[in-house]
């Protein structure tokens, strides 16, 4: 879903070329790194299995056995790229599509009404291109700080569901990029902590109406009693990444 800031640090490191093979799908929060690919010589080419960037990608490169190389930022841990579990820096991505705005929004209606957004869902297409799409760069975040991550980008273990969990679990990061507590059956082997576990939140939207104060016992809505759990969709976390 997407990346909040709530008390981050003061900017991002920057806005960096994304590997093509990701950088569409990421949905913002997830572990990032520079991978290393090999780049055209020559700005504004495009050649075949060689990963693409805007024109100003090109101004710099590392000249590597006479192989052109340029960073290239991914979540891919998992040996499909150049990033292993010691690679640094580790960041924060801050791209993707739902909850970031898109231009128009998303579609209500479609057959019979089936196509239906709420605060914690969207059933309905959304009207617009990934936060990528214009650039295809990925801004990055390595401060320390206090930041939320949609429960829908992060590991099946670092979710409300788990009672293993406790306030201040260390946290770490699966082949993916998705943090995960630390330990857990899909942690990336090697991989460092990079953050704890504060909690799981709401929305915390202010104009989202909740449930118990618009059901009624025997409501229409079909709801028998107004009281129910919250929809926790965030997962806050104290992000402190290593820096060697």
């Amino acid at each position: 879903m997407s990346l909040k800031l709530l008390q981050a640090g003061l900017q991002p490191l920057g806005q960096f070329d994304g590997l093509d093979a990701d950088v569409l799908t990421m949905k913002g929060g997830e572990v990032v790194s520079f991978a290393s690919v090999t780049t055209n010589g020559t700005p504004g080419v495009t050649t075949s299995g060689l990963d693409q960037g805007a024109y100003d990608v090109f101004d710099g490169y590392v000249n590597q056995s006479g192989t052109l190389k340029r960073p290239a930022v991914t979540r891919l841990f998992d040996g499909s790229t150049s990033l292993t579990a010691s690679s640094r820096p580790l960041m924060l991505s801050d791209e993707g599509i739902t909850g970031y705005g898109t231009l128009f929004g998303s579609v209500v209606g479609g057959t019979i009404g089936q196509q239906v957004n709420g605060p914690n869902s969207v059933t309905g297409a959304v009207l617009g291109p990934h936060t990528a799409t214009g650039s295809g760069k990925v801004t990055c975040w390595h401060l320390a700080g206090l930041y939320a991550v949609s429960l829908d980008a992060t590991d099946g273990y670092l979710q409300p569901s788990n009672t293993s969990l406790t306030v201040g679990n260390a946290l770490t990061f699966t082949s993916k990029g998705l943090l995960t507590p630390s330990g857990s059956a899909n942690a990336l082997g090697g991989a460092t902590v990079v953050a704890h576990l504060v909690e799981f939140n709401t929305n915390q939207s202010l104009v989202t109406t909740p449930n118990f104060l618009v059901a009624a016992l025997n409501s229409p809505s079909g709801n028998v009693s107004s009281v129910g759990p919250r929809a926790l969709t965030f997962a806050t976390i104290y992000f402190a990444p290593p820096t060697s």
